[in-house]
């Protein structure tokens, strides 16, 4: 028998199952790979992520922490191909302990019993798109780590981190104007 042949279809079959496996779950792993944590790293992230994103139905993984209220180890921000916000509330075996679904017209649900703040709604993507941009002016190279709707004065708040990994907190109004840039420290 030739042992050196035989070591290399293990590798390639064992390789061939690894990428099918990411294939069928494509849009989990892809979605949640690619998000921003603050605390939560590596596989730890890709793992919580994923099981964020399938508790909702599908979407992306936008910000991923680790929590400290009792009982809960993270907390995951998805969004849902549609626009809507879901946050998702974790518990250290990744079981879903509460969601609060934020609508486009600004009305949340909380199906889990989580109260939503009225400034708490999903962007448009027009929205998105025209804060992004008056955003990454403001901060040149920088990565916006999380941008949702604020409560007024100022209409969107945004989290942006540079190439340096520095962290900056931004505030915008209705006409996207910068109101505040202030360095996270």
């Amino acid at each position: 028998m030739n042992k050196p042949n035989l070591r290399s279809k293990r590798v390639i079959i064992a390789t061939t199952a690894t990428v099918a496996a990411l294939a069928v779950g494509g849009g989990v792993w892809a979605t949640a790979a690619s998000a921003d944590s603050d605390g939560v790293t590596g596989d730890d992230r890709t793992r919580v992520a994923a099981a964020a994103v399938q508790a909702v139905g599908g979407g992306t993984a936008t910000d991923v922490e680790t929590s400290d209220d009792q009982g809960e180890a993270y907390e995951v921000e998805v969004r849902k191909p549609d626009g809507t916000e879901v946050d998702v509330t974790l518990d250290k075996d990744l079981k879903v302990i509460a969601q609060e679904t934020d609508t486009p017209s600004g009305a949340a649900a909380a199906p889990s019993g989580a109260a939503s703040d009225a400034d708490d709604r999903a962007l448009t993507d027009a929205e998105r798109a025209a804060a992004e941009k008056a955003i990454l002016a403001a901060v040149p190279g920088g990565t916006i780590t999380d941008l949702e709707a604020a409560a007024a004065p100022a209409a969107y708040e945004a989290e942006v981190r540079t190439p340096d990994g520095a962290d900056w907190d931004i505030t915008l109004d209705a006409g996207y104007k910068v109101l505040t840039k202030t360095a996270d420290s």
